[in-house]
């Protein structure tokens, strides 16, 4: 059974990335783009267009041409959205760096996409510095005070623009190049073309509905695709002001929500768990918000639900993948749209299915592997033919990796990811389903549940607990064991400080292994 989008297919434009985002600046330039939540630095939508522009020509002359790659190595700000567009208007393809990587993790990936430019900040040059002089020959850009040999990254910026026409196909020009494990495996380009991005711009649009006046809180980094395309440039696509912030502290979160009377929040799980129960929330003044949504993992119908209570506004869910730039799946507000246990509909131009191991799809209420297609589908993994192929078949079907299930609605609800179920003698244990089930009891603060080995069992789903005050192992295990089927109790717990979690919101899993 193949389900298609509620919504009718909607249009895409044949143009690049920039031509759409920043293409609608006249008669409104003066409009906020970006606010730096952290200085209250306001950028209109005409500097950031000029700014881009100034830094596509510096680009150009520094020898950089259609297809080359330049490394965004940089936290939110106002920087960031200046050096991706300007990459993206030179005709190069950007790719995107966590600013927390080491020099090797850095290195690494500077090396794989073949990078000829580094732009990072002048307080991330410890890691910067020698990943780049490991690299070669590699051009040094530094936001903030630039050190010899590299390259200030406001003077490029005041470069006269003088922009040559971009000569690529949009269809098959890459975009960008984020990094992503997949379903397995180490990191790895996934590239992605300005047709990919700007269809997912286009299919998320009737479902998020951001408006011109809406203030879009932006603290989930850029470097993700996430952050990127949902908030960066869908926001700036809009007309909406974006709001950014270089990484998550709570008191800074709520104060710019309160300040900047934010209306729309996209969220990870941790942070909606805070909003959910931390009593710092209760000192702001967040009646502004009229949504929160939450990507990247599972959340919990619970915590969504509080949520709502507690701050008077919508919360929804979306689904997707950086190999589909991101968007697949998203609820809608709309009355009667949105059910906290799912993911949300199938977004505009896309099918999504269930598949069996055996290669058959599943019909309702059917357990299987979630598999998507649609223009927002990645061209392939970066150099790595055998992967792409074991990714997306020959009908372009993406496998995601993850087990879903779909209702009578097309509501689909994500069970778990394939790699991470336990098997508890012969049973699968999905632990996604144990985590929202264990951040219901009063005394969990936040967990993880992952699989150790065990001679007879094979596996035994082990929870691995913050506790939000006393709390015995014993009862906790007691008080989940009446509430799911004999193979999915948790058999051990471990309580730790806080649970290892991405940039994106997702469990290191094996961290905790």
């Amino acid at each position: 059974m193949i389900t298609r989008s509620i919504f009718p297919n909607v249009e895409i434009p044949d143009v690049t990335v920039p031509e759409l985002v920043l293409g609608g600046v006249e008669g409104n330039g003066d409009a906020p783009a970006i606010v730096d939540g952290a200085t209250n630095r306001v950028v209109s939508r005409s500097e950031l267009a000029r700014s881009a522009a100034g830094f596509a020509t510096a680009l150009r002359r520094l020898g950089i041409r259609p297809d080359d790659v330049v490394a965004l190595h940089l936290p939110n700000g106002p920087a960031f959205a200046a050096a991706f567009h300007g990459v993206l208007l030179a005709g190069a393809i950007v790719t995107t760096v966590n600013p927390l990587y080491t020099a090797e993790e850095l290195g690494h990936q500077l090396a794989d996409s073949a990078a000829k430019v580094l732009v990072t900040a002048d307080a991330l040059l410890a890691t910067a510095e020698p990943a780049a002089s490991k690299a070669g020959d590699l051009t040094l850009v530094v936001v903030g005070e630039a050190p010899q040999g590299a390259l200030a990254f406001d003077d490029l910026l005041a470069t006269k623009p003088r922009l040559e026409e971009d000569p690529r196909d949009p269809h098959s020009a890459l975009a960008v190049l984020p990094y992503s494990s997949g379903t397995t495996g180490l990191p790895k380009g996934v590239e992605l073309t300005h047709r990919n991005l700007v269809a997912n711009l286009c299919q998320s649009q009737p479902f998020l509905q951001i408006e011109p006046w809406d203030r879009v809180v932006a603290v989930l980094p850029f470097f993700h695709i996430y952050g990127m395309v949902v908030v960066l440039n869908l926001g700036l696509w809009q007309g909406a002001r974006v709001v950014t912030l270089p990484r998550f502290d709570l008191a800074q979160f709520l104060g710019v929500i309160e300040q900047q009377r934010i209306t729309r929040a996209f969220v990870v799980p941790p942070i909606a768990l805070a909003l959910a129960h931390d009593p710092s929330v209760d000192e702001h003044d967040l009646s502004s918000l009229r949504m929160v949504l939450s990507g990247a993992a599972p959340l919990s119908p619970e915590v969504a639900a509080t949520i709502e209570r507690r701050l008077g506004c919508g919360v929804a869910q979306g689904y997707g993948l950086t190999e589909t730039s991101p968007v697949t799946h998203l609820s809608s507000l709309q009355p009667g749209g949105n059910r906290h246990d799912a993911v949300g509909l199938v977004v505009p131009n896309t099918e999504a299915a269930i598949r069996h191991p055996d290669g058959t799809m599943a019909g309702i209420g059917e357990e299987g592997e979630l598999v998507v297609r649609g223009p927002q589908v990645m061209r392939g993994y970066l150099g790595r033919p055998d992967e792409t192929a074991n990714t997306i078949d020959d009908d372009g079907w993406l496998r995601t990796g993850d087990l879903a299930v779909r209702d009578e609605d097309g509501r689909f609800r994500i069970v778990d990811r394939l790699k991470e179920l336990i098997k508890y003698k012969g049973f699968q244990v999905p632990p996604a389903e144990l985590e929202a089930l264990l951040l219901e009891h009063e005394g969990v603060a936040d967990c993880a549940v992952v699989g150790v080995p065990d001679a007879e069992a094979g596996e035994l789903p082990k929870a691995v607990v913050v506790a939000a005050g006393e709390l015995d192992p014993e009862d906790l295990m007691a008080w989940v064991a009446e509430r799911v089927a004999p193979h999915k109790r948790v058999r051990q717990v471990e309580f730790v400080d806080r649970i290892p979690k991405s940039a994106s919101g997702k469990i290191l899993r094996r961290e905790l292994r």
